[in-house]
């Protein structure tokens, strides 16, 4: 496996890129990073990469399995595109504000990173999985919508995933999904044993300018 790309200081940040032991590229990048109280821009690439190596190997694992072994057919390509919504985004957050990343996965993997956000973000506005609109209420799709399902949501971490058969991109979305929630908690378990009693998920323990503008007004004026 060869080592993660590097940037040098004080350029853009360039695709998170690394090799797996079975030769497949990953590819991953954070849109925007919401836990910086945990881990660094750079750090979520990694992570991000980290848990895209893991869909790697498995990816490689069902391509090759024979069919009689296969508990969910072999899977057509060894490529795969994911797209991760940020769970803590409000709802009035545009679709494309609310991407918490992506992750390539092979030599085609990019080509498949439209279809896996359209499953996400129609997920998103359905509150459901998208393909439940897509096989039985098409009128809540609309012009330039995607044809297939199914996107995946674990505990409010919306996933959506392409390039194999609907069943297996819902179970690799699942399976990210579940991987990226556990790397967070354990994280978050450390933070706070290494932090101690704060109020707040923050470095220098204060809330989110968003929360204290919500009672700004209270104080406003005052002499």
């Amino acid at each position: 496996m060869t080592a993660p790309a590097v940037s040098p200081p004080g350029s853009p940040t360039p695709l998170a890129e690394v090799v797996s032991p079975d030769g497949l590229t990953v590819r991953a990048r954070h849109h925007h990073n919401p836990y910086g109280y945990l881990l660094s821009g750079a750090g979520l690439d990694a992570l991000l990469l980290d848990l895209g190596l893991r869909r790697a190997a498995s990816i490689w694992r069902q391509h090759h399995i024979s069919p009689a072994a296969a508990p969910r057919d072999p899977y057509p390509r060894l490529s795969m595109g994911f797209v991760l919504l940020d769970p803590t985004a409000d709802r009035w957050v545009r679709h494309e504000d609310a991407v918490l990343g992506a992750i390539a996965i092979g030599d085609e993997g990019h080509r498949f990173l439209p279809n896996a956000a359209a499953k996400a973000a129609g997920h998103r506005r359905l509150d459901r999985n998208y393909g439940e609109a897509v096989h039985t209420d098409p009128h809540l799709c609309g012009d330039g919508a995607f044809r297939y399902g199914h996107s995946a949501e674990v505990r409010g971490l919306i996933v959506g995933a392409s390039a194999q058969s609907p069943d297996q991109d819902l179970y690799e979305a699942s399976l990210l999904a579940q991987d990226f929630i556990a790397e967070l908690a354990d994280r978050h378990a450390a933070w706070e044993t290494t932090t101690g009693a704060t109020d707040w998920l923050a470095p220098n323990d204060r809330p989110a300018p968003g929360t204290a503008a919500m009672t700004a007004f209270f104080t406003a004026g005052a002499s």
